[in-house]
């Protein structure tokens, strides 16, 4: 699945910056900085969020923070990055321990369960970006470049079932905004407590199974 590799690709925040950042702890710097920006938007949203704030929380002084960034826009770029890579390298690992539809699907969504228990940041940020794409043009031109690449992920889960026979043909356009609904709206666990979302994942592929729910027609 090549194309999840494009999503997020790393890039350092001073390459392209003001001046260099202190050479011993740049990488700790750096992780720091999106690390505390992710939490920040992730609850404030990117109107209310100054580079100010972010210098704080990551514990530097703001002076120091145009050493790794030259605007909140290229900062919430960069964090939108981080955190692509880092959903969807966890999404990459999943997909790979099946070779069918319904058990590339079910890692997935484990993997969405696990990473909302390990760092409930990630998927509060990944419901603002929703938000403030909508409300800040900029941002939805900033992001919009990863989209294909997301696309794709979506299409090669659906394409394994395709393979497996799990899938008819004729079927493959539903089953895509199939798999892009339930990844993307279990993928934002706000406001949802780790047994809520444990039901959901639960649901859907009893669902997928044929475990929890009998047609009447």
């Amino acid at each position: 699945m090549a194309a999840v590799e494009q999503i997020g690709d790393p890039q350092p925040l001073s390459g392209r910056r003001r001046g260099r950042p202190p050479a011993t702890d740049s990488a700790d710097t750096r992780q720091a900085i999106l690390e505390a920006a992710r939490a920040l938007f992730a609850e404030r949203g990117y109107g209310a969020v100054t580079n100010k704030d972010v210098a704080s929380a990551a514990g530097i002084t703001t002076g120091a923070l145009y050493h790794y960034v030259e605007s909140k826009l290229d900062l919430y770029a960069e964090v939108d990055r981080d955190m692509q890579r880092t959903i969807y390298r966890r999404f990459q690992d999943a997909v790979v321990s099946s070779d069918t539809f319904l058990g590339k699907l079910t890692a997935v969504l484990e993997a969405a369960h696990q990473m909302g228990i390990e760092d409930p940041s990630l998927a509060g940020f990944v419901g603002a970006v929703r938000t403030d794409a909508r409300r800040h043009p900029e941002i939805d031109e900033r992001l919009s470049r990863y989209a294909e690449a997301r696309e794709q992920f979506f299409v090669d889960i659906v394409d394994a079932g395709l393979s497996t026979g799990e899938i008819a043909p004729a079927h493959k356009p539903e089953m895509v905004e199939f798999v892009r609904t339930v990844l993307v709206g279990l993928t934002e666990t706000v406001g949802m407590s780790a047994e809520q979302h444990r039901r959901a994942v639960d649901a859907v592929t009893g669902l997928l199974r044929g475990t929890i729910f009998t047609p009447l027609d």
